[in-house]
């Protein structure tokens, strides 16, 4: 079932969480997880394949990983087709200078941001579900 597409409607309802633990980015040849490797993201792209995994984890494995980060997911059910959402956040944290990396799920969007802006970015984005100005 899809969820919603009224832009007010999910800011009003954003509802940030988020995930424990500190996450990075690795970029790895090929187009397969390893074997053993506990990934929770991974994106094909035509260079290789990008893992998003706990920091941990990465170190357990071996593999070098980059832009430690927190992981906050909008619980909101926002439909894939929405729009606006991405820009309406994505641009309340650049304004406050946080760097934010999306990833969309089935039924959240998923924002990775500096691991030691994640308390600020969480206060933005109450703020901008709030409606307060300038949020």
């Amino acid at each position: 079932m899809g969820g919603g597409t009224e832009l007010q409607i999910l800011l009003r309802n954003l509802e940030p969480v988020r995930r424990p633990g500190i996450f990075v980015f690795s970029s790895l040849p090929g187009h397969r997880i390893p074997t053993g490797v506990e990934a929770a993201a991974a994106i094909e792209e035509d260079e290789g394949l990008t893992l998003v995994l706990e920091k941990g984890e990465a170190e357990r494995c071996g593999i070098n990983g980059i832009f430690p980060c927190a992981w906050i997911t909008l619980k909101v059910h926002s439909d894939l087709a929405a729009v606006g959402l991405t820009a309406a956040v994505s641009a309340a944290l650049a304004r406050e200078g946080i760097a934010c990396n999306v990833i969309a799920g089935y039924h959240h969007d998923h924002l990775l941001v500096p691991a030691e802006d994640a308390d600020r970015a969480l206060e933005i984005l109450r703020a901008l579900a709030s409606g307060e100005p300038d949020a």
